[in-house]
Order: structure tokens, then C-alpha cells, then sequence
């Protein structure tokens, strides 16, 4: 006779496998944004673009991605993860392959400005799959981890990109990670449902571990709590400040590396690997002890803890990367920089998620749309001061000014407690 099984007694994991497609699409979104930074000296060259038009063309993604989050995480909201997120994966790997198709200022402006629009709303949408399928005290590190997925994947690309382009035109680099996204989207509909409970592999066990997510209502409306909350203003105003910083590694870093450190291509597509993987280090880490503090202090202290800890470092490791005369030392100061400062980046998720509470889609959706604005500003910025003053100085010194800024900012950027209104 057989024995029976203590397995049902067992949670099962489903839920981890809906963080491992979120890791893994942040992967593909992270490839398909940051080979156009690699690409940047011989797309420059090729289009005939200067420094300012070449932040236009890296602003033009961020902005619309940007002006598009509300939207996206109401559509999240409105109509589920599932379907928003196949929608939005195949939109950019489309606008990436037509990347490699532009054949000027404005065609590559165009392509770039929908590739944003496609992309907008990913992580609203991740928040709002989060919000149904994990319980509360494990946002912080499955953000950490989604984020830190995003970042390995872009400093993976930096030399895989560079080694293609020894054996290839930068166009074809753009149709080959195209692809990547199709075949992301044919697992994600195979095995994601909205909500845990129609899942055919969940047990009971993991059911009352996450929680009640079908009582977890969904507001379609969009939310005015973005608008009168002072907890989301200061995450946005944070946010916009620490998302400044971050895209510089994303956009400019490559150029900065070959023409003011006097490296090569290959060179440079290893060494701005290094900012990326301090970023991943940084997120991981951040969502990890966010939820460790916040279990033994509570969420209005634990979660603010990374940024107080990392942001002032990453503001005096940016000013040192800039005035140090040494190339590689300037690349190590700027990569623990970036890693300092993306230790607050999952536990603002995480907040915001939580102040949001039914609103999650749209409430993320503005924290990260004030991102982006910031990362737009950032690569015009980068560009203007290259052409004007032949510097890199001064937009590298005010993101370590953000910095400073965004870690008073989180004074007031506190997670409710519990029994709080949300």
C-alpha cells in the first residue's frame, strides 16, 4: 500500500515561477535598451549625429516611456497582467528590429520615441502581477531581483554587443535582439494566469501563503492618490532624482569610457559591464534588507534603510569618479556609484506598491514615469554639455547633487504601517 503524501501539506511554488518570467523579461528589455549604447559610436558615425542629437535619440525612448507609464499601469490595471504584458513585450521587440532600419535623425528619433511607447508600463505591470501572486514581506525582494535581472542583462549586452559589432553592422545587432522578445512571449501566455487561484500546479498551501489576492480589488479608475499623496509625491520627486543617475549608465557611459578615458571599443563595452553589475548587486541587496529591516523594525524604518545607507556613498564616489585623472580608478568609483545608489530602488517598489494598494498599476506607473523624466533630462543633458563646454563634469556632478537630494526625500517616502490607510 502506497504511503500518503505529505506533499499537499507543502506549499508549492508557482509564484516563483512568475518571478522567474518577470527576471527574465526584465532581462530582454535591459538587452534591447542598452545595445544602442554600445552601438552609439558607429551608429554616430554612420547617421552622422552630434553629441546633442545623440542625447535627443537616447531621450527620445525615455520620454515616451516615461509619458506612457499612467497609462500603462492603468491598462495593467484595467485589463491584467497577462495580456498588457504580451502586448507591450512584442511592441518593442518590433521598435527594436526597425531600429536597425533607421536611416537618420528623424527616422531614428521616431523609432526610438515608439520603442518607449511599447515598452511603457513593464514594471506597473510587474507590480500588479506581484501584487496578486506574492505575499506582502516578499515585494521587496522580488523587485530587488526583477531589477537586478534587468541590470545583469544590460552589463551582459555590453560586450556581447561590442564583440558583434567586430563581425557585423550594428543594424543586424538590433534585429537579432529583436527576436529575443517574440520568443519570451510564447512562454509568458503558456504559463501565467492573473490570479493564483486558477492556476492548475498552485496547492491550497501556497494559496494561504500569498494570501487573499482575489480580495486584493483592482481599482480601474485612474488614481488621484497619485496626485494628493505626499508619501507618492516624495517617491516620484526620489525617484526622478535616482532614475537621473542610473541612465547615464544605460545611455552615455560607453561614450564616455572611448572618448574621455581613451579606451577601446572592446575595451569599453567590458568596462561599462562594471556600473551595471554594481547596479545589480545594488537592487538585489537593497530589496533583500529592506525585508529583512523591515521584519525586525517595520516597514517605516526598513525600508528607507538602503537609501540612507547607499545614496550619500553614491554621491561622493560620483564627484570622485569625475575630478580622479586615473581612467580605471574613475571606472571603479562610478560603478559602486551606480550600485550604491540602485540599493533604494526595490524598496521604493516596494513602498509604492504598498501606499497604492488597488491603485498599484497607477500609482507605480507615476513613480517610474518621474523616473524616466529624469533619465530623459540626463541624456540631453549629457549631450548639450558635451557640445557647449566639451565637458563631462557638469552632468556628472549633479547626480551626485540627485543623490543628496534623494536621500532626504525619503523622510517623508515611508511605507504605511500596518492597519494604514492606503
Amino acid at each position: 500500500m502506497l504511503k500518503p503524501s505529505h506533499s499537499a501539506s507543502r506549499p508549492s511554488r508557482v509564484r516563483y515561477g512568475v518571478v522567474a518570467l518577470a527576471l527574465s523579461v526584465m532581462a530582454v528589455a535591459y538587452l534591447d535598451r542598452v545595445c544602442i549604447a554600445v552601438a552609439a559610436p558607429r551608429l554616430r558615425n554612420d547617421i552622422r549625429l552630434t553629441d546633442t542629437q545623440l542625447g535627443y535619440v537616447f531621450s527620445a525612448f525615455t520620454l515616451a516611456y516615461a509619458l506612457f507609464e499612467i497609462p500603462g499601469g492603468w491598462l495593467a490595471d484595467r485589463f491584467g497582467a497577462r495580456l498588457m504584458l504580451a502586448r507591450i513585450v512584442i511592441w518593442w521587440s518590433a521598435m527594436t528590429m526597425l531600429t536597425g532600419a533607421a536611416t537618420g535623425f528623424w527616422s531614428l528619433i521616431l523609432v526610438r520615441f515608439l520603442f518607449g511607447v511599447g515598452e511603457a508600463g513593464l514594471l506597473p505591470t510587474l507590480a500588479r502581477a506581484f501584487h496578486q501572486w506574492l505575499p506582502p514581506l516578499e515585494a521587496g525582494r522580488a523587485f530587488g531581483l526583477t531589477v537586478m535581472a534587468g541590470a545583469v542583462a544590460g552589463a551582459l549586452s555590453q560586450p556581447l554587443v561590442a564583440a558583434l559589432l567586430e563581425v557585423m553592422s550594428w543594424r543586424w545587432s538590433f534585429v537579432i535582439f529583436g527576436v529575443v522578445g517574440v520568443v519570451w512571449v510564447i512562454f509568458w501566455l503558456s504559463f501565467f494566469h492573473e490570479h493564483p487561484s486558477t492556476h492548475p500546479r498552485i496547492n491550497a498551501a501556497e494559496l494561504r501563503l500569498i494570501g487573499n489576492s482575489q480580495d486584493r480589488s483592482v481599482d480601474h479608475r485612474l488614481a488621484w492618490l497619485v496626485f494628493t499623496d505626499r508619501r507618492v509625491v516624495a517617491l516620484c520627486l526620489m525617484y526622478f532624482l535616482v532614475i537621473y543617475g542610473w541612465y547615464f549608465f544605460l545611455t552615455w557611459l560607453p561614450t564616455y569610457l572611448i572618448h574621455e578615458r581613451g579606451f577601446q571599443l572592446l575595451e569599453a563595452g567590458y568596462l561599462a559591464a562594471l556600473p551595471l553589475l554594481a547596479i545589480a548587486g545594488g537592487v538585489a541587496s537593497g530589496g533583500w534588507i529592506s525585508d529583512l529591516a523591515s521584519r525586525r523594525w517595520g516597514e517605516r524604518f526598513g525600508r528607507p534603510l538602503p537609501a540612507f545607507l547607499g545614496l550619500p556613498v553614491a554621491a561622493v564616489c560620483t564627484a570622485g569618479g569625475v575630478w580622479t585623472e586615473n581612467p580605471w580608478l574613475s571606472t571603479v568609483l562610478l560603478s559602486v556609484a551606480g550600485g550604491c545608489a540602485a540599493a533604494c530602488v526595490a524598496p521604493a517598489w516596494a513602498v509604492c506598491a504598498a501606499v497604492g494598494g488597488r491603485h498599484a498599476g497607477s500609482v507605480t506607473g507615476a513613480m517610474n514615469m518621474c523616473g524616466n523624466l529624469g533619465g530623459a533630462l540626463n541624456s540631453v543633458a549629457v549631450g548639450w554639455s558635451r557640445d557647449a563646454f566639451g565637458s563631462w563634469a557638469p552632468p556628472l556632478l549633479s547626480m551626485a547633487v540627485a543623490y543628496l537630494l534623494a536621500a532626504v526625500l525619503w523622510v517623508v517616502a515611508r511605507a504605511p504601517e500596518a492597519g494604514e490607510s492606503r
